[in-house]
């Protein structure tokens, strides 16, 4: 979100206004005055991308969504944004998540990486084969573009193996842990706590949630599927494909960049993509 925007609409200076009290310090002044380095820091990045993200959907929609998704962190936004999160909750939940990850890769190191153009079904394939190491499919992103996660040793055993089954490329990627992967217990477990305190309510529409890709209107099954996250593959692939089979046939992303825009086109490139 550019400054200007944040100059320029009063209900964007609340909402960050709210952030910088529950947060205790300014992730203002940090967004728009600090440096990369800053912005890196644990206790910043992913609070400014669901803030980004919340200020975006808060300024630009006009109509009450359909169904809402968002991919890993982005799920947070997309509670809030269908109601089943109170802004406040959510932005805590997301500090809370943020620190729970960084201390679990701290307590086991490990990395992912990209693996192009090979099908799913045998990226989990080789995946499994490794019996002897941590390895996972994380990210479901597109067809022909999926996420491996886990120790270290395990990704660089998976790798060459990816590229003999026929992947474009396998390539590490300059991440500081191993996301959607088992080694994410630790924070599981830490941030579960935060979340069965936290009230969750019947969402305005359904949110397609990232472990199961498919509609949800429970907030205990919401609940549920949240805390799973953390240890289990983000499913975009398959979650676009059931919005699409559900009905959906023009998606809006709000966020920094339009990554998310990119992999909707790839996924199905006949619906419309703003």
């Amino acid at each position: 979100m550019g400054k200007d925007l944040y100059d320029n609409h009063a209900v964007v200076r609340e909402l960050f206004e709210r952030a910088n009290e529950l947060l205790g310090f300014r992730i203002t002044d940090v967004m728009f005055n600090g440096t990369d380095e800053d912005l890196r820091a644990t206790r910043v990045t992913q609070p400014a991308v669901f803030l980004h993200s919340v200020a975006a959907f808060m300024v630009n929609t006009i109509e009450q969504p359909q169904m809402v998704a968002g991919h890993s962190l982005g799920e947070f936004s997309a509670l809030v944004a269908c109601g089943a999160l109170a802004f406040e909750d959510a932005l805590l939940l997301v500090s809370a998540r943020a620190e729970a990850m960084q201390k679990a890769c701290e307590l086991q190191p490990g990395t992912m990486a990209a693996v192009l153009a090979l099908p799913d079904e045998k990226v989990e394939e080789i995946c499994n084969s490794i019996t002897d190491d941590i390895v996972v499919a994380a990210n479901f992103n597109c067809n022909g573009q999926i996420v491996i996660s886990g120790t270290v040793s395990g990704i660089d055993k998976a790798i060459p193996l990816m590229k003999e089954a026929g992947a474009k490329r396998a390539i590490k990627l300059p991440v500081g842990g191993a996301f959607h992967s088992p080694l994410m217990q630790p924070a599981a477990e830490a941030l579960g706590k935060a979340i069965e305190q936290t009230t969750f309510r019947q969402p305005i529409c359904p949110i397609y949630q990232n472990v199961c890709a498919t509609p949800q209107t429970d907030p205990e099954r919401i609940r549920h599927n949240l805390l799973e996250q953390l240890t289990s593959p983000v499913r975009w692939t398959q979650t676009v494909n059931q919005m699409i089979a559900d009905g959906a046939n023009e998606f809006y992303e709000f966020g920094p960049g339009d990554v998310l825009k990119n992999l909707i086109r790839k996924i199905n490139p006949e619906v419309t993509v703003g």
